[in-house]
């Protein structure tokens, strides 16, 4: 299937959000669709698959004029979209979500489940996916139900699929599985377009680029045609010197210390401590453990047994305003369901967490807490017109930087952060490291949980690397190699 967007305009309201794009997709290629957040690639996209209609330009399918209605239409032609914000109904099964809307009946008008195990698992096994088509949905990691989504686009035999941030939750085994599927799909015919922030995927597996920003398109290439360097400077206008800015960490007491933690099923017995001002790194495979341990800390889940130790004294978090209490915040792997009120306003998100400080009397300050927000937001370069429009129309990139600044605004002493830059583009990435290394000179103790070993690697002063819910080995920066930590990962010494 041959894809020709021209001189696509949309906007919201005042918005605008794309100004003159221009897009090609040819059969059988894999073309990289990049920008910095909010430069309009998944509006783009949306635009193609017919959930926003278009103020102006043409679309071309195999040299047809073509405008879909709706997504639904979109599919039915052979175009899958896989989003960045997954569509999951967590009180379903996994075959319940792989077929919703698209249920297989006998001839005599009853659900055929047979086939339709039958069928589920063929793709699963395809991705390497070890998932229980009976199990909730909502009982499944998410790189789980990533993989559940990607299944899902897989077996709708579609033409073009667009896959927007699909490794973004996936660990690095999961990654090559999917490079293997799409390498497959290729010689299948089948075209994908790939929107990823992670450049050295970009040029693994890309056969084009086409680099966005502001809503409008800067130029597409042949991947061998061009660099990482020349990619970020266009994608953002500017040179960007180093992805990882130097760090020269300053450490202090012990902050946080865990002994002997274990909640059943999930992990046993770690222990572990965190300095004042020492960023930790936490590798290790999808299903390990590590976000399980992370909300333990935080009281979301209990322990069974174990103890956590903040400032030297014996702490009881039994919730997260206990938690709280105590000065840890922690930044949410799922910032859709877990990390934001999509349908509240920035302000609202922000300023959650801090409400005590702006209600000294009982009552809200409102130009206390708006100037509050504003100056996250300035520091955190939020793009945004207001701080009261809602958290669901940002870009996943700048909704990521919401969660952040919502839990900054606390002055925490320890920060949890699990998967901090996930969906989040490299200039922004480079924003977040920066205010990590901010925090850490404050004495902030920060613990970072990432499936991104360059980002392990490129700011971690120590990692542990966890295997199968137990601290597999901790390795100092200057031992920390990615062979080491797939090594520890996997189960190796």
């Amino acid at each position: 299937m041959n894809i020709e967007m021209h001189n696509i305009h949309k906007a919201f309201g005042k918005n605008t959000v794309l100004s003159g794009v221009s897009f090609d997709l040819v059969t059988g290629e894999v073309h990289a669709l990049m920008g910095e957040n909010g430069a309009g690639k998944s509006t783009l996209m949306n635009l193609l698959t017919g959930l926003y209609s278009l103020d102006q330009g043409t679309i071309q399918i195999d040299g047809k004029e073509t405008a879909f209605k709706n997504p639904k239409e979109a599919e039915q032609h052979g175009i899958a979209f896989i989003h960045q914000e997954l569509n999951i109904w967590p009180d379903m099964t996994v075959l319940e979500n792989l077929f919703i809307g698209k249920e297989i009946y006998t001839k005599l008008g009853l659900l055929d489940t047979k086939k339709m195990k039958t069928l589920a698992q063929t793709q699963l096994d395809r991705l390497s996916v070890n998932l229980s088509l009976e199990q909730e949905a909502g009982s499944c990691s998410v790189g789980q139900k990533q993989m559940i989504e990607i299944a899902k686009a897989l077996m709708t035999d579609a033409k073009v699929i667009i896959m927007d941030e699909p490794t973004a939750a996936l660990t690095e085994r999961e990654i090559e599985k999917l490079f293997q599927v799409i390498e497959s799909l290729k010689k299948e015919g089948v075209s994908i377009v790939y929107i990823s922030h992670r450049m050295e995927e970009i040029f693994a597996i890309c056969d084009r680029i086409t680099i966005m920003r502001d809503g409008k398109t800067v130029d597409t290439k042949a991947i061998p045609e061009t660099n990482f360097h020349e990619v970020v400077k266009k994608m953002v206008g500017r040179e960007l010197t180093d992805r990882y800015p130097e760090r020269t960490p300053s450490t202090g007491d012990i902050v946080l210390e865990v002994k002997q933690a274990t909640r059943k099923g999930q992990f046993q017995d770690i222990s572990f401590s965190v300095k004042a001002g020492e960023i930790v790194g936490v590798a290790g495979l999808m299903g390990a453990g590590r976000t399980e341990m992370m909300r333990s800390l935080f009281g979301l889940d209990p322990l069974d047994q174990g103890e956590i130790w903040v400032h030297g004294k014996k702490a009881v978090i039994k919730k997260p305003s206990d938690a709280v209490k105590l000065g840890i915040g922690f930044i949410t792997e799922d910032r859709k369901d877990e990390g934001l009120m999509l349908d509240a306003s920035i302000r609202e998100n922000i300023g959650l967490p801090n409400l005590k400080s702006f209600s000294p009397k009982g009552l809200i300050d409102k130009k206390t807490e708006q100037d509050f927000v504003d100056l996250l937001i300035k520091r955190l370069t939020i793009k945004t017109a207001s701080s009261d429009i809602s958290a669901r129309s940002l870009s996943g990139g700048n909704q990521q930087k919401v969660v952040i600044a919502k839990w900054i605004g606390i002055q925490p002493k320890v920060l949890i952060l699990d998967e901090p830059t996930r969906g989040v583009d490299v200039g922004a990435k480079r924003e977040i490291y920066q205010l990590m290394n901010e925090l850490t000179d404050r004495g902030v103790a920060i613990l970072m949980v990432s499936s991104e070993l360059p980002e392990i690697l490129g700011m971690s002063d120590r990692v542990l690397v966890i295997h199968e819910g137990t601290i597999s080995g901790e390795l100092d920066k200057a031992e920390a190699t990615q062979e080491r930590i797939m090594t520890l990962a996997t189960g190796g010494k």
